[in-house]
């Protein structure tokens, strides 16, 4: 497994996470920049060859975005939202692909609020939207390369990420209080289902969302979230 971190500032949470994995690698890539994409991907061919999956786990808007009105959308907030949470899979499948030799898997994160309104979600909300969309003109364009592509969208967790979405709290509680399962989606479910997705156990399943969320995203009306 090989890892990666956008600067220095994170460089040791995501050192430490691949400690205990023997052979693993980190590499510094913003993913906003296509030509440190580039070298990451150089770099990998370096030192692996090719490549059997991508995991996407990337979204960012300012955190100003995030709370109150998405009608007080900057424009620059919407930029930098759609760039860094949908564009870069768009970005880092084309830079993939020489490397998926004998075909692979890519898989993304998205969240229910990509179709239906989340309070303090905002523009995170059309990103993710646009993501899922990218997700099945990818899975279109790269099927004949065996090339499979599938988004995982989960319940409300409380990330490093996710806190930067006001509510957060309140939004994992009333998920653990009205979802079918009645309980938090835990980062070992989407753990195991990124696994399936990436493994020949998925071999038939490409351009999809599949939820791990408890089954919250089948409910009707939905009590609010303030």
């Amino acid at each position: 497994l090989a890892f990666n971190y956008q600067n220095e500032r994170l460089r040791e949470n995501v050192e430490g996470l691949a400690e205990g994995i023997p052979g693993s690698k980190c590499y510094q890539c913003d993913a906003g920049s296509d030509e440190e994409i580039k070298k990451l991907m150089d770099q990998f061919a370096a030192d692996y060859g090719k490549l059997d999956f991508l995991v996407h786990s990337i979204a960012y808007a300012p955190r100003e975005e995030l709370t109150g009105s998405f009608v007080d959308t900057s424009r620059e907030g919407f930029r930098t939202a759609l760039e860094v949470s949908a564009y870069s899979l768009v970005a880092f499948s084309k830079a993939a692909l020489p490397l998926m030799k004998d075909g692979g898997s890519i898989i993304t994160l998205t969240y229910l609020g990509a179709e239906r309104v989340v309070p303090n979600y905002n523009v995170m909300g059309v990103a993710k939207a646009a993501l899922e969309a990218s997700v099945r003109y990818l899975a279109n364009d790269l099927g004949p390369a065996n090339i499979r592509v599938n988004s995982i969208s989960a319940g409300p967790i409380r990330t490093l990420a996710a806190r930067g979405v006001s509510g957060i709290t309140n939004m994992v509680a009333h998920h653990r209080e009205v979802a079918p399962l009645r309980r938090a989606t835990e980062q070992g479910e989407v753990g195991d289902t990124a696994l399936f997705l990436v493994s020949d156990l998925s071999r038939g399943i490409t351009g999809e969302v599949i939820y791990v969320d408890g089954g919250y995203h089948i409910l009707g009306t939905l009590a609010s979230m303030d």
